[in-house]
C-alpha cells in the first residue's frame, strides 16, 4: 500500500508548471485573487474559481466558485462538489493544470521544459498567436501583431527599423514614425509576450542595425 503524504497540489502544466502547494488547511481558496491561499495570477482564471474543503471523515472535495471558464475534474465538467480521490486532475479555465497527491505513489514527476513548450506560432487568419498550447489573450493589437509577424517572417535574419515602419506602419508617412515609437511598440509586445514565457527572449535588439526573432 503507498506510503500517505500530506496531501497536496501539483501544477503540471502551465506556468506555474514545477510548483506545488501543501493543503494544511481548508478551506482552501484559489484563484486570481491576491488574498486566496494559491494564486493563480492568469487572465482567465476567476478571482475566486474553486475551493478544496476537507470533510469529517477526512476526504476532501472541491466545488466551482461560479468561476466564468469553469473547472474540470479528470476532464469531467465541475457542475457540483465532488470528492476528490488520489491522482485526480484538476482543470482550471483549460489554463492551469493541478494534480491532487495524497500518496507518494502519485506524486507527478517534474515536468521537463522542452523546446515545444515556448515555440511560438501565428494563426494568420484570425491574427491570434500562441505560445506551446496557450493563446496569448487578449490578443494583440494590430500594431504589435504586425510587428511579430514581421519577425517571425524574417526567420532570424535582422528587421531594419525602416523595414518596421513600413510593416507595422503602411499607411502613414515614414518620416512621422519616431525611434521612440518603434521602441515603446517593441516594449509593449516584449511585455505581453513575457506574461506566456518569462523565461523567454523571442525579441532580440542587434544594436544599430534592428530587430530579430528567436524561436523559443
Amino acid at each position: 500500500m503507498s506510503e500517505s503524504i500530506t496531501p497536496k497540489l501539483v501544477a503540471t502544466r502551465g506556468k506555474f508548471a514545477r510548483q506545488s502547494w501543501v493543503i494544511e488547511r481548508t478551506p482552501l481558496i484559489i484563484g486570481r485573487e491576491a488574498g486566496c491561499d494559491i494564486v493563480l495570477n492568469e487572465p482567465k482564471i476567476s478571482r475566486q474559481h474553486a475551493r478544496l474543503t476537507q470533510l469529517p471523515d477526512g476526504r476532501f472535495q472541491v466545488e466551482d466558485l461560479k468561476s466564468l471558464n469553469g473547472t474540470w475534474v479528470n476532464g469531467v465538467p465541475l457542475t457540483s462538489a465532488r470528492l476528490l480521490e488520489d491522482g485526480d486532475e484538476l482543470d482550471l479555465a483549460r489554463m492551469v493544470t493541478l494534480v491532487f497527491v495524497a500518496s507518494e505513489a502519485t506524486e507527478p514527476l517534474a515536468p521537463e521544459e522542452t523546446q515545444e513548450s515556448y515555440r511560438l506560432r501565428l494563426d494568420r487568419k484570425a491574427r491570434r498567436v500562441f505560445i506551446g498550447n496557450r493563446e496569448i489573450v487578449p490578443p494583440l493589437s494590430v500594431p504589435q501583431y504586425r510587428l511579430l509577424e514581421l519577425l517571425f517572417d524574417a526567420n532570424g535574419a535582422i528587421c531594419t527599423r525602416e523595414e518596421v515602419v513600413s510593416a507595422v506602419w503602411p499607411d502613414d508617412v515614414s518620416e512621422g514614425i519616431s525611434e521612440q515609437a518603434i521602441d515603446a511598440l517593441v516594449r509593449r509586445l516584449r511585455e505581453r509576450i513575457s506574461k506566456f514565457a518569462p523565461n523567454h527572449q523571442y525579441i532580440v535588439t542587434v544594436r544599430g542595425h534592428g530587430f530579430r526573432f528567436e524561436q523559443g
